[in-house]
């Protein structure tokens, strides 16, 4: 074998889509010495093929009333954090919901635009730690070296249900995307998230039959705030099951598939979870399997093979996105989402950047002696209200990563305060940023039964807004800023929710801010109790 590098960098990134893109970019700003490598021939390799059907549901609102940059990101979720305005992916699409390939070009020049050090056509086989890192060995036997390795990879393996007869079934990433190759068919599509009825809702001009089936019931997206649920987009294939159109969501477990030997297709042993059939063998003539997708940790050797978790799906991480077995090797891009998964936002672009701008913020201060960044204040209740106003009507990341990540502010009697911006809170609390002097927490969140009811329903009794009395009852997206200190949480103010986001009325918001402030300061932790 060859080995590309004698001396090891400082980082190895593998993949070299969104997240790999981002990363790259932020430490070579930093001066650290890395390596992207990348399957493919160019960025994006992934998007290429996904989504099937080519239609991005992130959105790209391109006009939004303001010329503020950091309220855009606010609804631009395609574009990569970057130092140069021209480098935004609504320069690239004006659509609200933009085409793929749009996505893959603007990958490509961002890429270039840094030039950004990417190895193509550079495949990881079989990754290795030892003493001094990591060895990542390539395709071509190559060897690359580093002290540390961040994989950066996304879903790469099909999720495919354990069900007898499912290696007879058509899978998502290759089935014909061509609705005259379905007509007059009978079809069964397996899951209910956005590959399946975006699926679903190709084929309702062509097909007889279409059902969709899974165990759990369709999670809407306006309903749960996570936009990985199903999105109105693509939920067309909803009205023709509940109008009559031969189409229907079955509700229970598919037991077992088999090729039908008279007719060429498949006979489908279903049993329901809501109708009074137990079990019922059902016809199709196409089967097509929409389950997502998992991470391929198969290229790691046994000894430093990462902790699995949520079905084996993700590998297990540390506040900092670390490894929890392997110390050296982080996650970055959609693999973040293990730390929240399917609650806020860390499996898509408009949330991970502001996660892997956060990693890079980490590793410097673990591995480069950098420390957070951060401004001074003026310690007084008044000053630390006027800095969390300004930050939660204009932070782009608080507001897309809501709940994951915060703002911290460090404070200690008769010194400045520091304000730290965009940090995990979960490393918030166990970082060397809060080592000294107590801390507040500044988040958006909503409220914790936000999920529980249906937004459209009018009689169902809402937090009016600019209520401050009700504030700590708001379901809505609103300002949460809590106080620690000697390990405990000592207390909690919620902002009032406001229909506009606007979180800067002077005596619904800030004052009873500035109040919480001056309570909490005159309750400080004594300095034995730190």
């Amino acid at each position: 074998m060859n080995s590309m590098d004698s001396e090891p960098l400082d980082y190895l990134v593998v993949g070299a889509g969104p997240a790999g893109l981002q990363l790259g970019q932020l430490l070579q700003a930093a001066g650290h010495g890395y390596r992207i490598l990348e399957s493919g021939r160019a960025p994006g390799t992934f998007f290429r093929t996904f989504p099937r059907h080519r239609k991005l549901i992130s959105i790209n609102k391109v006009h939004n009333g303001t010329d503020d940059p950091e309220l855009n990101l606010r609804m631009d979720w395609n574009s990569l954090l970057s130092p140069d305005d021209r480098m935004l992916f609504t320069r690239y699409s004006k659509r609200y919901f933009p085409h793929a390939d749009d996505l893959v070009r603007y990958l490509a020049d961002f890429a270039e635009a840094y030039k950004l050090d990417i190895a193509h056509d550079t495949r990881a086989e079989r990754i290795q730690r030892h003493d001094g890192g990591f060895t990542v060995t390539d395709q071509h036997g190559q060897e690359h070296h580093a002290r540390r390795l961040v994989m950066a990879t996304g879903l790469t393996r099909p999720n495919t249900p354990d069900i007898p007869g499912i290696e007879t079934a058509e899978d998502y990433s290759v089935v014909s995307v061509d609705p005259e190759d379905f007509t007059d068919r009978r079809v069964l599509i397996i899951g209910k998230g956005n590959s399946a009825l975006e699926t679903a809702d190709n084929l309702v001009e062509t097909a007889a039959v279409i059902h969709v089936a899974g165990p759990h019931s369709v999670r809407m997206a306006w309903n749960s705030h996570y936009v990985g649920h199903l999105r109105a987009v693509n939920n067309n294939f909803l009205d023709t099951y509940q109008l009559k159109s031969q189409n229907a969501l079955l509700d229970g477990q598919v037991l077992s598939i088999e090729k039908d030997p008279d007719g060429g297709g498949h006979r489908v042993r279903f049993s329901f979870s809501r109708a009074d059939e137990v079990v019922k063998e059902l016809r199709y003539d196409r089967v097509i399997v929409c389950t997502g997708f998992r991470f391929d940790a198969s290229v790691f050797d046994p000894s430093c093979r990462p902790a699995l978790v949520i079905d084996d799906r993700f590998a297990e991480l540390s506040p900092a996105y670390e490894s929890v077995n392997v110390p050296g090797l982080y996650f970055a891009g959609t693999l973040m989402q293990q730390r929240d998964f399917k609650k806020s936002t860390g499996g898509f672009i408009h949330g991970f950047r502001y996660a892997v701008r956060a990693l890079s913020r980490i590793l410097d201060e673990r591995h480069h002696e950098r420390p957070w960044p951060h401004r001074q204040l003026e310690s007084s209740p008044a000053a630390l209200a006027d800095a969390v106003v300004a930050r939660v009507n204009r932070s782009s990341a608080l507001w897309q990563q809501f709940g994951v990540l915060g703002d911290v502010i460090v404070t200690a009697p008769g010194e400045p305060a520091r304000y730290h911006e965009e940090v995990p809170v979960a490393y918030a609390h166990e970082s060397q940023l809060t080592d000294n002097g107590d801390y507040f927490t500044v988040t958006l969140e909503y409220g914790p039964d936000h999920d529980k009811v249906d937004p459209f329903d009018i009689t169902v009794r809402r937090t009016a807004q600019n209520s401050v009395d009700d504030a700590f009852d708001a379901a809505y997206l609103h300002p949460v800023i809590r106080h620690h200190g000697g390990g405990e949480l000592l207390g909690i103010h919620h902002m009032a929710e406001n229909l506009e986001n606007h979180w800067d009325h002077p005596e619904v918001h800030h004052a009873p801010l500035a109040e919480f402030f001056a309570r909490e300061q005159a309750r400080r932790p004594s300095p034995a109790g730190r």
